[in-house]
């Protein structure tokens, strides 16, 4: 047999075994890691386990058709909102309230709030949110208010682009959607052409 380097030899002697021949090993004393009264304390909470992942309560509602900055799904609104975004709420106004807020009146209260330090995003935020509980919209990405102060705008096409793919077009205005849900429901009777 070779040698194996780093290992020593042991020689074989008829020398008895350390090892208690029956298998039984006395029991260890007491010892500086078990308790005297048996029990073991709780171990402190380690700094590194993960406590509440998820601080902010996940957001309650459904998503929105369209998201906050895609107005250029609905060009034409988007355009007519920057000019004359008075307008785009008081249409939006007009269904909300199913007609007993005309869109003239809807638009004549939105201007009237513009140059009174830019409050009309009161007005604005509270019909957002009106549109939101009536479809159970979640508010994202930010507060109604937030969104009406910083992107009014935007805002209101998203408002009007709602409406509009939920086949409410703020555009025919109340009596306009009433007329259309009507022709609808009650499609026309057969007619004969009479010579």
């Amino acid at each position: 047999m070779g040698r194996v380097e780093g290992i020593e030899e042991v020689p074989v002697t008829g020398q008895p075994s350390q090892y208690p021949p029956n298998g039984t090993y006395p029991s260890p004393g007491p010892s500086q890691y078990q308790p005297a009264n048996g029990t073991y304390p709780s171990p402190a909470p380690s700094q590194h386990q993960p406590q509440n992942v998820n601080q902010y309560p996940a957001p309650i509602g459904e998503p929105w058709s369209t998201g906050l900055f895609d107005c250029q799904q609905d060009q034409t609104n988007a355009i007519m909102t920057v000019a004359f975004p008075c307008l785009t709420f008081g249409q939006i106004a007009e269904v909300l309230d199913q007609g007993e807020m005309s869109c003239a009146t809807g638009s004549f209260i939105y201007l009237l709030l513009t140059p009174a330090l830019f409050s009309n995003w009161i007005f604005g935020s509270k019909y957002r949110t009106k549109l939101r509980k009536k479809y159970n919209l979640v508010e994202a990405p930010y507060e109604d208010v937030i969104s009406h102060i910083f992107c009014p705008c935007c805002s209101l096409s998203q408002e009007y682009r709602e409406l509009k793919i939920r086949g409410l077009d703020p555009a025919l205005g109340w009596n306009g959607i009433l007329a259309q849900q009507s022709r609808m429901h009650n499609p026309p009777q057969y007619q004969t052409m009479s010579m």
